[in-house]
């Protein structure tokens, strides 16, 4: 009996002895930092946002277009500053260019019906557009139309803006930012500064070098698969066969793209539109 009192004692002993040691560790623990409670409980406008963002995904998801553009603009005009804006920027230059693309009609599009005599070359002239918006938004596959058939057209007012500091292109409608695509500019700031217009549009282009012309398709040929050119002389927007470079001040003063970039801003820009570059 007397060993087995003697077991609970220690037992007891020991078990003090650790919420004495517990209770200890505990006191020495540094307190938690305010910064600390900030970054473990989001603030009501990280919610809010998070909120925001999981309904615009599941817009975007189910081709509800219009109501998740609306979504990603609510996220960046009420927290442009929040974790999540620089994602729902990206999403909403998506969307745009899903909306553009795609047959359905926006406030900034409208249907027309083909007239007798009309071709796609005549509508485009018409509406200050291009050929291949035309035929992607509608989904042709031929220059082929016929009278009394429907077609959207858009009514935007495109015009690109470079951010040479940030080797930044944006897209615009009227005031609107569309789309922000990564660029290049000129090796130590030798890209223009101004306002220029495009004024020809080129599928792959031949690069005229002092040493002659290189066609599209030889490796030596920077310009990639599209040439929107400006109207100062052997300045413009073109592709790469060097991805990598994009981002970079690396070219002799044009500014580079992607080719899947350029090629989806080909698609939009019709000779005229305003480019201004900035430093």
């Amino acid at each position: 009996m007397a060993k087995r009192w003697l077991s609970v004692g220690l037992g007891l002993g020991l078990g003090v002895v650790l919420i004495l040691a517990l209770g200890i560790g505990l006191l020495r623990r540094p307190p938690i930092s305010a910064a600390t409670q900030s970054a473990e409980v989001p603030s009501p406008q990280t919610l809010a946002a998070r909120v925001l963002f999981a309904q615009a995904e599941r817009s975007r998801l189910q081709g509800q277009l219009l109501e998740a553009k609306q979504l990603y603009q609510q996220i960046l005009q009420q927290n442009p500053t929040s974790e999540i804006a620089t994602t729902a920027q990206e999403r909403l230059g998506e969307v745009n260019l899903r909306l553009i693309l795609s047959p359905t009609v926006t406030p900034d599009s409208q249907l027309y019906g083909v007239q007798p005599g009309d071709t796609l070359s005549k509508i485009a002239r018409q509406f200050h557009t291009t050929l291949e918006l035309l035929k992607a938004a509608n989904g042709l596959t031929t220059d082929r139309i016929r009278p009394e058939q429907r077609l959207k057209v858009t009514r935007a007012n495109f015009a690109v803006v470079v951010d040479k500091s940030q080797n930044s292109l944006a897209l615009k409608n009227h005031e609107e930012i569309l789309k922000v695509y990564r660029c290049s500019t000129g090796t130590g700031g030798i890209t223009p500064t101004g306002t220029f217009k495009v004024v020809n549009r080129i599928v792959e282009p031949p690069w005229f070098t002092p040493d002659g012309v290189i066609p599209a398709g030889d490796p030596r040929n920077v310009l990639g698969s599209r040439w929107l050119g400006f109207d100062q002389p052997g300045y413009g927007i073109h592709g790469t066969t060097d991805p990598a470079s994009i981002g970079k001040p690396v070219t002799q003063g044009c500014v580079r793209l992607t080719n899947a970039d350029v090629e989806e801003l080909f698609l939009l820009l019709p000779e005229g539109t305003p480019v201004t570059i900035v430093d």
